[in-house]
């Protein structure tokens, strides 16, 4: 009985993964058209628009994806990049904590 329940939760947490892999790329591409759209409006206008609530919750889901992962994320060092308008101009691993 032990095997089936062991097999049970690893296809679980196998189809969590490819969940939030899948969820993390998406919000990804979401953020980028955000940001897209903000250097479009900066280009016009000559004032970058403020990140609104919208933007700040799809960022805080990819980090939570990627804490999800199991990727040791400095936290402080994600919110001060992006929070200067510069959203995910680096690779995951530049937010990471250096071991």
């Amino acid at each position: 009985m032990g095997f089936l329940s062991n097999l049970k939760k690893d296809l679980q947490s196998t189809k969590r993964e490819k969940a939030a892999k899948m969820n993390g790329k998406q919000l990804k591409g979401l953020l980028k058209k955000f940001k897209e759209e903000r250097d479009r409006v900066e280009k016009e206008t000559g004032i970058r628009p403020q990140i609104d609530q919208s933007t700040q919750m799809f960022m805080q889901k990819i980090l939570n994806v990627w804490i999800d992962e199991g990727r040791n994320i400095d936290e402080e060092k994600f919110w001060h990049e992006v929070d200067h308008y510069r959203q995910f101009t680096h690779s995951v691993e530049f937010y990471e904590l250096s071991k």
